[in-house]
């Protein structure tokens, strides 16, 4: 189970190690088996912006178990039905989008954690708790360990320092491209603006002590984050780097073509 593997990730980033995952849109288990077979930490499976459902999920949560990898769900929203459900199913934390509030984090934090630190509803017949085969106390003490996430997209930094102080938040993740758009230049995550927003959104999260994650798109935008301080960071999306290598494949080959056709041509002008 995924809650087994929580102590370790939490262990690496209070060592002050670094986390990589992959986001993934995909509904095939082999893809995230893969993902995790490769070496990465954690996967990020998004019903936020990808199709998968809950029947889904669960087969997708078991791929990344069966493979080391650390399964977290990117909900749809922050409806507590939405938090607790990937949470039953075994995923290993939940990162939420669209938080601009010191209220919308408590809320989320009361989701999602069991008494006394919140009021998720209890349920202990679930596959999280190998259904019911796990000591109930044991279930509710690890439940209560998996990460919270929360996705910052806007440019209210003085509620985001309201957000980081709110016990329970493991990881501030800043949204790039939702960044940008907030800052009047959409898609464009290496505007300045958006560079030095992310800056500042990183200073609150060092000045509170909180884990800061970030999405990265190249091994350069990567290596900047690494350098400010960076421990959680999401390494493109599945089927981008998908398409990348394809796309790479086809190149390569059609220039063999290209190349041969070329030295052919050469030789019977001879």
């Amino acid at each position: 189970m995924a809650l087994q593997t929580l102590p370790t990730a939490r262990e690496q980033l209070r060592k002050g190690g670094v986390l990589f995952g992959v986001f993934c849109k995909t509904t095939a288990p082999e893809f995230v088996e893969i993902i995790g077979r490769a070496g990465f930490d954690f996967c990020i499976l998004d019903m936020e912006h990808g199709p998968i459902q809950l029947e889904t999920l669960q087969n997708l949560i078991r791929a990344a178990e069966c493979s080391g990898l650390l399964p977290i769900v990117r909900t749809r929203d922050s409806l507590a039905e939405g938090l607790s459900q990937p949470l039953d199913l075994g995923a290993g934390g939940i990162q939420v989008p669209q938080i601009a509030s010191e209220a919308e984090a408590q809320t989320v934090v009361d989701a999602v954690k069991f008494a006394p630190f919140g009021h998720r509803g209890v349920c202990r017949f679930v596959r999280a708790a190998s259904y019911s085969a796990m000591n109930r106390s044991d279930y509710f003490a690890a439940a209560n360990e998996a990460l919270v996430i929360l996705q910052l997209e806007g440019t209210a930094l003085d509620e985001y320092e309201k957000v980081a102080d709110v016990p329970g938040v493991d990881i501030l993740f800043i949204g790039p491209y939702d960044l940008s758009q907030a800052l009047g230049v959409p898609g464009e995550i290496e505007h300045p603006k958006v560079l030095e927003e992310m800056q500042k959104i990183i200073a609150v999260a060092k000045r509170k002590g909180k884990t800061i994650g970030v999405f990265a798109d190249s091994p350069t935008q990567a290596q900047r984050w690494i350098e400010a301080g960076v421990q959680y960071i999401a390494y493109s999306v599945d089927v981008g780097l998908f398409y990348n290598i394809c796309h790479e494949a086809v190149t390569c080959l059609k220039k063999l073509v290209y190349d041969c056709n070329a030295c052919l041509q050469g030789a019977d002008s001879l």
